[in-house]
């Protein structure tokens, strides 16, 4: 039996422990591996530490879905400038800081590479100046006054449309704008992200076909829900009446959230819940029930719950603004001041007499597909109702609403306090320097240093500046001192 224990038959350390160090060496290989396709393809946004930096940049859930591949929304400009009605996404209206690498309201995550999608602020940031050549002053949860959305939307479509978006030519513009692509990267972009982006944007311009034949909405105002019948539920716009289809209002502020808790929100008071208005609002932006980043939206959230409206920053005539007060709390504040009973109520269109568009462009059929929304979460949308009329709206910082009513067709208070026609007929938006005297933004000013401003027509379909009668019966000394105090609203 010993004879049988030769050499070669038995086990050899030596061997042993390379197959080990082997195996060793290929485990950790793949975990590296893992590691570093991990971090390409994890879903990681860029964070802020300040709370006004993540309200301006910060991601809310957009990107992943709905993002437009970074390079690629980076050299659209350049690529295409004869798109854009001036230089760069600034010429939109969009608000670019010194030093920022995207405009207020564009936020970055990396999902495999990194994109960019919209965020909260970008409908919800503005400016205002004192002269023509005086410094533009930020004001965050104003309604973005300059930003001209449609205008966005329509660049991405003819960008998209244009031959010249195809992965050879872009890659060169890229590298020509400092685009450092590596190998793994640049294949993406050339396989991968370009044509699908292409694809997409394609796909939506053909969803938002439909507003082709709507009036323009021009800078500060926004169509909130026809889009979404047609990208979020897939509505057949084509066959859906024309009058349904005009539905540009302005674009809202977002202070003082927690006062309006439980008031109808929306300009006609459709949603009675903050948390579902922020989160329609999100869907809005691009985000889809499955990117919803909802941490950082309740970031947003809760700062907006207390932030206050800006106080109004110019000269107040004291004696005038005093012989305002008792006006104001006669004529307006039972319906605009916090507390009152009508404030956050519905008043019937009959009553108010403004435009119907925005109304009417709300439909049944559109509020129980809302209602769906979000199945099988807690946070399921269930307050969409379709009302009769329009909100009464809180005033807190009326003066940065500019311009009056909901579709944005009255420049100024002291315009307000006129009858319909002795109301301008047509004027400019999209100005940003500030009337004192009339309360509200210059809008007799067509173009400045070659920018052109948007012609508001009020005859245009849902652009109408009728009804709101309330004080157009007083004399004009008494409209002056009810206009002076609400300036400290």
């Amino acid at each position: 039996m010993a004879n049988k224990n030769i050499r070669g038959e038995g086990p050899r350390p030596g061997k042993g422990r390379k197959w080990t160090f082997l195996i060793v060496i290929v485990v950790l290989a793949l975990l590296a591996g893992g590691i570093f396709i991990y971090r390409q393809i994890s879903n990681r946004p860029v964070d802020y530490s300040d709370i006004r930096e993540h309200f301006k940049y910060g991601s809310i859930g957009s990107e992943p879905a709905n993002g437009i591949p970074y390079w690629i929304w980076k050299v659209l400009p350049e690529m295409f400038p004869e798109k854009l009605p001036g230089q760069g996404y600034a010429s939109l209206g969009l608000i670019v800081e010194p030093g920022k690498d995207t405009p207020i309201g564009f936020s970055e995550r990396t999902v495999f590479i990194k994109r960019v999608g919209l965020n909260c602020s970008v409908c919800h940031s503005g400016t205002y100046r004192e002269s023509p050549s005086g410094r533009a002053t930020l004001v965050l949860g104003m309604p973005a006054n300059k930003f001209d959305l449609q205008g966005y939307l329509n660049f991405l479509g003819a960008c998209a449309q244009d031959q010249r978006f195809n992965s050879e030519s872009m890659l060169s513009e890229i590298d020509k704008i400092g685009g450092k692509l590596g190998f793994i990267e640049r294949l993406v972009y050339s396989k991968v992200a370009i044509p699908r982006t292409r694809e997409a944007l394609l796909q939506q311009t053909k969803d938002l076909d439909f507003m082709s034949a709507a009036p323009l909405w021009g800078p500060g105002r926004v169509d909130t829900f026809n889009p979404y019948k047609s990208l979020k539920f897939h509505f057949p716009m084509h066959k859906l009446p024309p009058s349904e289809l005009v539905g540009a209002a302005n674009l809202p502020a977002v202070w003082d959230q927690k006062d309006r808790e439980g008031m109808h929100l929306h300009w006609d008071g459709n949603n009675t819940s903050v948390d579902e208005r922020n989160k329609s609002a999100a869907l809005g932006a691009g985000v889809t029930p499955t990117t919803i980043d909802l941490p950082r939206i309740q970031r947003v959230a809760d700062w907006l719950w207390t932030l206050q409206a800006p106080k109004y920053p110019f000269p107040i005539d004291q004696q005038r603004a005093t012989r305002g007060k008792p006006i104001y709390e006669e004529k307006c504040a039972g319906c605009h001041s916090f507390g009152k009973a009508k404030v956050g109520q519905v008043t019937l269109i009959g009553e108010i007499g403004t435009d119907p568009a925005r109304l009417n462009s709300y439909t049944y059929e559109l509020l129980c597909n809302q209602n769906t929304l979000f199945a099988g979460y807690p946070w399921r949308f269930k307050h969409f109702r379709k009302t009769p009329g329009y909100a009464n709206r809180p005033l807190d910082g009326v003066w940065l609403r500019s311009p009056y009513l909901h579709n944005g067709s009255v420049p100024t208070l002291r315009d307000l306090l006129e009858v319909p026609d002795q109301r301008p007929k047509v004027f400019f938006r999209g100005y940003d320097v500030y009337d004192q005297q009339r309360v509200g933004f210059r809008s007799d000013v067509s173009e400045e240093g070659g920018k052109p401003f948007f012609r508001y027509d009020t005859a245009v379909p849902g652009n109408g500046n009728g009804g709101h009668l309330y004080g157009t019966e007083m004399p004009p000394e008494e409209k002056d001192d009810l206009v002076e105090y609400m300036k400290t609203l």
